[in-house]
């Protein structure tokens, strides 16, 4: 047999909780379902998915000697990844640039998939929760004597499958706060309560 059914089993569970705990993916998941709705949050997720991804297959390969050879690289680009979404929240802040609310609720234009794409990329790929969990326990969930392709493919669908979940029910919840708020004329307050909270997944990840 390829892998261990009740290994998978055992991972769900685990992963679900690690996934669901609020993090720089989920709160950034919130922060742009409450300013530019769940749709187009949709296209951060792509991203965040891909970072992931990624994560885990150098974890299961590598064990995470990509950033144990290059500590020094990976600490500026969370400091840039940090910096550019502070400054996207400072932004919004000031219902200025393209994730801030009109003030009938509405936007000017519809945001650039690949711009979304990156945010979502940027704090997953920098996202220390992310490569602690999958370094410290991916690999207890491979049998490394049987092959490894078809064990990586179940756990990487699992992966995807769960955090897609965990990205859709807070990018959610953080639509349904919004019209909540836009409702009660409060788009301004929208601007700022998200914008705040783009501020700090900046500061979390440049100081994380």
């Amino acid at each position: 047999m390829y892998f261990d059914f009740s290994l998978l089993i055992l991972f769900i569970p685990v992963f679900f909780i690690i996934s669901i705990t609020p993090g720089l993916c989920m709160t950034l998941s919130l922060t742009m379902g409450m300013a530019i709705g769940l749709r187009q949050t949709m296209k951060m997720m792509i991203g965040e998915l891909i970072g992931v991804l990624i994560i885990a297959i150098t974890a299961v390969i590598g064990g995470g000697t990509i950033i144990s050879k290059y500590p020094d690289a990976f600490a500026i680009f969370k400091l840039i990844g940090g910096i550019y979404l502070f400054y996207v929240g400072v932004q919004m802040c000031r219902n200025l640039g393209k994730m801030s609310l009109n003030l009938d609720g509405t936007h000017s234009y519809s945001q650039n998939s690949f711009s979304l794409s990156m945010k979502g990329f940027t704090t997953a790929i920098a996202n220390p929760k992310g490569w602690a969990f999958f370094m410290a326990m991916a690999p207890s969930y491979i049998l490394y004597e049987n092959p490894l392709v078809p064990q990586m493919t179940a756990l990487i669908l699992i992966i995807l499958l769960i955090e897609f979940i965990s990205l859709m029910i807070y990018a959610s919840c953080g639509e349904f706060l919004s019209k909540i708020l836009t409702q009660t004329g409060n788009v301004k307050l929208i601007n700022r309560v998200a914008g705040i909270l783009m501020m700090l997944v900046g500061i979390w990840l440049a100081s994380s």
